[in-house]
Protein backbone atom coordinates (compact mmCIF):
# COMPACT_ATOMS: atom_id res chain seq x y z
CA UNK A 1 0.00 0.00 0.00
CA UNK A 2 0.87 3.60 -0.50
CA UNK A 3 -0.58 5.56 2.42
CA UNK A 4 -0.72 9.35 2.43
CA UNK A 5 -2.24 12.43 3.99
CA UNK A 6 -3.95 15.03 1.83
CA UNK A 7 -5.36 18.51 2.33
CA UNK A 8 -4.38 21.92 3.58
CA UNK A 9 -1.65 22.26 6.24
CA UNK A 10 -3.06 21.28 9.63
CA UNK A 11 -6.21 19.84 8.03
CA UNK A 12 -4.80 16.71 6.40
CA UNK A 13 -6.94 13.60 6.05
CA UNK A 14 -5.82 9.98 5.62
CA UNK A 15 -5.82 8.38 2.23
CA UNK A 16 -4.22 5.82 -0.03
CA UNK A 17 -3.04 5.85 -3.61
CA UNK A 18 -5.00 3.51 -5.87
CA UNK A 19 -3.70 1.64 -8.90
CA UNK A 20 -4.55 4.54 -11.20
CA UNK A 21 -2.57 7.06 -9.17
CA UNK A 22 -5.66 8.68 -7.62
CA UNK A 23 -6.24 9.36 -3.94
CA UNK A 24 -8.89 7.44 -2.04
CA UNK A 25 -10.24 8.76 1.28
CA UNK A 26 -9.64 6.54 4.34
CA UNK A 27 -11.40 8.82 6.83
CA UNK A 28 -14.18 6.32 7.46
CA UNK A 29 -11.64 3.71 8.55
CA UNK A 30 -8.84 5.58 10.36
CA UNK A 31 -8.56 9.02 11.91
CA UNK A 32 -5.07 9.61 10.50
CA UNK A 33 -1.93 7.89 9.24
CA UNK A 34 -0.23 7.86 12.60
CA UNK A 35 1.30 5.73 15.35
CA UNK A 36 -1.87 3.87 16.32
CA UNK A 37 -2.38 2.28 12.91
CA UNK A 38 1.12 1.28 11.80
CA UNK A 39 1.21 -2.19 13.41
CA UNK A 40 0.77 -5.24 11.16
CA UNK A 41 -2.82 -5.90 12.26
CA UNK A 42 -4.00 -2.37 11.52
CA UNK A 43 -2.13 -2.24 8.22
CA UNK A 44 -3.64 -5.60 7.33
CA UNK A 45 -7.15 -4.24 7.83
CA UNK A 46 -6.41 -1.38 5.45
CA UNK A 47 -4.83 -3.72 2.92
CA UNK A 48 -8.01 -5.81 2.91
CA UNK A 49 -10.08 -2.84 1.71
CA UNK A 50 -10.95 -2.57 -1.96
CA UNK A 51 -9.73 0.89 -3.06
CA UNK A 52 -12.59 1.09 -5.55
CA UNK A 53 -15.04 1.06 -2.62
CA UNK A 54 -13.39 4.11 -1.04
CA UNK A 55 -14.44 7.69 -1.87
CA UNK A 56 -12.40 9.20 -4.69
CA UNK A 57 -10.75 12.51 -3.75
CA UNK A 58 -10.92 15.34 -6.25
CA UNK A 59 -7.65 16.43 -7.78
CA UNK A 60 -4.39 14.87 -8.84
CA UNK A 61 -1.88 14.29 -6.02
CA UNK A 62 1.15 16.60 -6.12
CA UNK A 63 -0.49 18.69 -8.82
CA UNK A 64 -3.75 20.31 -7.72
CA UNK A 65 -4.10 18.20 -4.57
CA UNK A 66 -1.63 18.99 -1.80
CA UNK A 67 -0.10 16.13 0.16
CA UNK A 68 1.06 16.58 3.72
CA UNK A 69 3.76 14.64 5.53
CA UNK A 70 2.91 10.97 5.05
CA UNK A 71 3.01 10.20 8.80
CA UNK A 72 1.36 12.21 11.58
CA UNK A 73 2.34 12.28 15.23
CA UNK A 74 6.01 11.45 14.74
CA UNK A 75 7.60 11.12 18.17
CA UNK A 76 11.26 10.88 17.16
CA UNK A 77 12.92 11.92 13.91
CA UNK A 78 16.31 10.23 13.99
CA UNK A 79 18.99 10.65 11.34
CA UNK A 80 22.14 8.82 10.36
CA UNK A 81 25.23 10.76 9.35
CA UNK A 82 27.98 9.79 6.90
CA UNK A 83 26.31 6.48 5.99
CA UNK A 84 27.68 6.46 2.43
CA UNK A 85 31.46 6.30 2.06
CA UNK A 86 31.27 8.54 -1.03
CA UNK A 87 29.48 11.24 0.98
CA UNK A 88 31.93 10.98 3.88
CA UNK A 89 34.79 11.41 1.41
CA UNK A 90 33.31 14.50 -0.24
CA UNK A 91 32.90 16.16 3.17
CA UNK A 92 36.48 15.36 4.14
CA UNK A 93 35.39 13.10 6.99
CA UNK A 94 36.26 9.47 7.67
CA UNK A 95 33.68 6.75 7.09
CA UNK A 96 32.35 5.82 10.55
CA UNK A 97 33.08 2.52 12.28
CA UNK A 98 29.57 2.52 13.75
CA UNK A 99 26.44 4.52 12.89
CA UNK A 100 26.48 8.27 13.58
CA UNK A 101 23.08 9.11 15.07
CA UNK A 102 21.60 12.58 15.52
CA UNK A 103 18.12 14.07 15.70
CA UNK A 104 16.01 16.37 13.58
CA UNK A 105 13.32 18.30 15.39
CA UNK A 106 9.86 16.99 14.59
CA UNK A 107 8.79 20.59 13.92
CA UNK A 108 10.96 20.40 10.80
CA UNK A 109 8.56 17.89 9.22
CA UNK A 110 6.56 19.18 6.28
CA UNK A 111 4.81 17.99 3.13
CA UNK A 112 6.81 16.63 0.21
CA UNK A 113 6.11 19.56 -2.08
CA UNK A 114 5.85 22.44 0.38
CA UNK A 115 8.13 25.40 -0.28
CA UNK A 116 11.34 25.66 1.70
CA UNK A 117 11.60 29.02 3.47
CA UNK A 118 15.27 29.61 4.22
CA UNK A 119 15.91 30.43 7.89
CA UNK A 120 16.70 34.07 8.58
CA UNK A 121 20.44 34.58 8.17
CA UNK A 122 21.04 31.26 6.44
CA UNK A 123 23.98 31.25 4.01
CA UNK A 124 24.72 27.52 3.59
CA UNK A 125 21.48 25.57 3.20
CA UNK A 126 22.07 22.19 1.57
CA UNK A 127 20.14 19.20 0.24
CA UNK A 128 20.29 15.45 1.04
CA UNK A 129 18.00 12.85 -0.55
CA UNK A 130 17.54 9.94 1.87
CA UNK A 131 15.61 6.74 2.47
CA UNK A 132 13.29 7.13 5.46
CA UNK A 133 12.30 4.15 7.62
CA UNK A 134 8.97 4.33 9.49
CA UNK A 135 8.71 2.28 12.68
CA UNK A 136 5.53 0.22 13.06
CA UNK A 137 5.91 -1.52 16.43
CA UNK A 138 7.83 -0.75 19.60
CA UNK A 139 11.48 -1.82 19.52
CA UNK A 140 13.94 -1.85 22.42
CA UNK A 141 17.36 -3.52 22.35
CA UNK A 142 16.36 -5.71 19.41
CA UNK A 143 18.67 -7.92 17.37
CA UNK A 144 19.48 -7.01 13.78
CA UNK A 145 17.85 -10.28 12.67
CA UNK A 146 14.44 -9.15 13.98
CA UNK A 147 14.68 -5.46 13.13
CA UNK A 148 12.65 -5.53 9.91
CA UNK A 149 9.66 -6.97 11.80
CA UNK A 150 9.38 -3.57 13.51
CA UNK A 151 9.32 -1.57 10.25
CA UNK A 152 5.97 -0.39 8.87
CA UNK A 153 7.37 1.00 5.64
CA UNK A 154 9.53 3.51 3.85
CA UNK A 155 9.39 7.04 2.47
CA UNK A 156 11.46 9.72 0.76
CA UNK A 157 13.16 12.27 3.05
CA UNK A 158 15.04 15.44 2.16
CA UNK A 159 17.41 15.88 5.11
CA UNK A 160 17.94 19.60 4.60
CA UNK A 161 20.86 21.13 6.47
CA UNK A 162 22.30 24.55 7.25
CA UNK A 163 26.00 23.67 7.05
CA UNK A 164 27.41 26.74 8.77
CA UNK A 165 25.18 26.24 11.80
CA UNK A 166 25.64 22.45 11.70
CA UNK A 167 29.44 22.47 11.69
CA UNK A 168 30.73 25.82 12.90
CA UNK A 169 28.42 27.00 15.68
CA UNK A 170 29.61 24.60 18.39
CA UNK A 171 27.84 21.66 19.93
CA UNK A 172 26.10 18.92 17.96
CA UNK A 173 24.85 18.88 14.37
CA UNK A 174 21.28 19.57 15.51
CA UNK A 175 21.62 23.36 15.16
CA UNK A 176 21.72 22.99 11.39
CA UNK A 177 19.24 20.15 10.99
CA UNK A 178 15.99 20.98 12.74
CA UNK A 179 14.74 24.25 11.22
CA UNK A 180 11.12 24.55 10.11
CA UNK A 181 10.70 22.90 6.73
CA UNK A 182 14.00 20.99 6.92
CA UNK A 183 12.29 17.58 6.96
CA UNK A 184 9.97 16.98 3.99
CA UNK A 185 8.67 13.39 4.12
CA UNK A 186 6.57 11.52 1.59
CA UNK A 187 4.75 11.72 -0.77
CA UNK A 188 3.55 8.42 0.65
CA UNK A 189 4.41 5.79 3.18
CA UNK A 190 5.05 2.63 1.16
CA UNK A 191 4.43 -0.43 3.29
CA UNK A 192 7.26 -2.89 3.78
CA UNK A 193 5.66 -5.64 1.70
CA UNK A 194 5.99 -3.51 -1.45
CA UNK A 195 9.76 -3.02 -1.15
CA UNK A 196 11.59 -6.28 -1.79
CA UNK A 197 15.01 -4.92 -0.84
CA UNK A 198 15.45 -1.49 0.75
CA UNK A 199 19.19 -2.02 0.31
CA UNK A 200 18.87 -1.84 -3.47
CA UNK A 201 16.99 1.34 -4.37
CA UNK A 202 18.11 4.13 -6.67
CA UNK A 203 17.85 7.65 -5.23
CA UNK A 204 18.43 10.98 -6.94
CA UNK A 205 18.14 14.75 -6.57
CA UNK A 206 18.03 17.53 -9.20
CA UNK A 207 18.56 21.23 -8.57
CA UNK A 208 17.02 23.45 -11.25
CA UNK A 209 17.06 20.46 -13.58
CA UNK A 210 20.73 19.60 -12.97
CA UNK A 211 21.42 16.15 -11.55
CA UNK A 212 23.28 16.62 -8.25
CA UNK A 213 22.84 13.25 -6.55
CA UNK A 214 22.46 9.88 -8.25
CA UNK A 215 23.16 6.86 -6.07
CA UNK A 216 21.86 3.61 -4.65
CA UNK A 217 21.11 2.39 -1.17
CA UNK A 218 23.43 -0.49 -2.06
CA UNK A 219 26.20 1.94 -1.10
CA UNK A 220 25.03 2.40 2.48
CA UNK A 221 27.70 1.48 5.01
CA UNK A 222 25.07 0.29 7.48
CA UNK A 223 21.86 -1.25 6.14
CA UNK A 224 18.32 -0.67 7.34
CA UNK A 225 18.19 -3.62 9.75
CA UNK A 226 21.48 -2.63 11.38
CA UNK A 227 20.32 0.97 11.79
CA UNK A 228 16.97 0.03 13.35
CA UNK A 229 18.66 -2.34 15.78
CA UNK A 230 21.36 0.20 16.62
CA UNK A 231 18.88 3.01 17.28
CA UNK A 232 16.83 0.70 19.52
CA UNK A 233 19.93 0.21 21.67
CA UNK A 234 20.06 3.87 22.68
CA UNK A 235 16.37 4.52 23.18
CA UNK A 236 13.02 2.83 22.67
CA UNK A 237 11.63 3.17 19.16
CA UNK A 238 7.89 3.74 19.03
CA UNK A 239 5.36 3.45 16.20
CA UNK A 240 5.56 6.49 13.97
CA UNK A 241 9.21 7.22 14.69
CA UNK A 242 11.26 7.88 11.57
CA UNK A 243 14.89 7.03 10.89
CA UNK A 244 16.40 8.73 7.86
CA UNK A 245 19.35 6.70 6.71
CA UNK A 246 21.95 8.99 5.15
CA UNK A 247 22.71 10.41 1.73
CA UNK A 248 25.02 9.59 -1.18
CA UNK A 249 27.57 11.98 -2.66
CA UNK A 250 26.54 15.12 -4.47
CA UNK A 251 25.60 17.56 -1.72
CA UNK A 252 26.44 21.24 -2.03
CA UNK A 253 29.08 21.35 0.68
CA UNK A 254 31.11 18.71 -1.13
CA UNK A 255 31.51 20.77 -4.30
CA UNK A 256 34.49 22.95 -5.11
CA UNK A 257 33.58 25.66 -4.49
CA UNK A 258 30.57 24.72 -2.33
CA UNK A 259 27.11 25.41 -3.78
CA UNK A 260 24.25 26.23 -1.48
CA UNK A 261 20.54 26.81 -1.95
CA UNK A 262 19.36 30.19 -3.18
CA UNK A 263 15.90 31.74 -3.29
CA UNK A 264 14.09 30.88 -6.51
CA UNK A 265 15.74 27.48 -6.98
CA UNK A 266 13.82 24.23 -7.16
CA UNK A 267 14.74 20.79 -5.86
CA UNK A 268 13.27 17.59 -7.28
CA UNK A 269 14.19 14.31 -5.63
CA UNK A 270 12.99 10.76 -5.41
CA UNK A 271 13.63 7.12 -4.63
CA UNK A 272 12.78 4.10 -6.76
CA UNK A 273 9.35 2.78 -5.76
CA UNK A 274 8.75 5.50 -3.16
CA UNK A 275 7.77 8.50 -5.28
CA UNK A 276 9.26 11.98 -5.60
CA UNK A 277 9.25 15.40 -3.98
CA UNK A 278 9.58 18.98 -5.24
CA UNK A 279 10.48 22.01 -3.12
CA UNK A 280 10.77 25.62 -4.23
CA UNK A 281 13.26 27.71 -2.23
CA UNK A 282 11.89 30.93 -0.75
CA UNK A 283 13.93 33.71 0.89
CA UNK A 284 13.80 33.75 4.68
Amino acid sequence: MKLLRFGAPGQERPGLLDGEGRVRDLSAHVSDIGPDMLDPTSLGRLAALDPQDLPLVDGQPQQDLRLGACVAGVGKFLAIGLNYACHAAETGMEAPAEPVIFTKWTSSITGPDDSLHLPHGSTAADWEVELGVVIGTTAKNIAESEAMEHVAGFCVVNDLSERDWQLRRGGTWDKGKGHDGFGPIGPWLVTRDEIADPGNLRLWLDLDGERMQDGSTQSMIFGVARLVAECSRYGTLHPGDIITTGTPAGVGMGMKPPRYLQAGQEMRLGIEGLGSQCQRVIAG
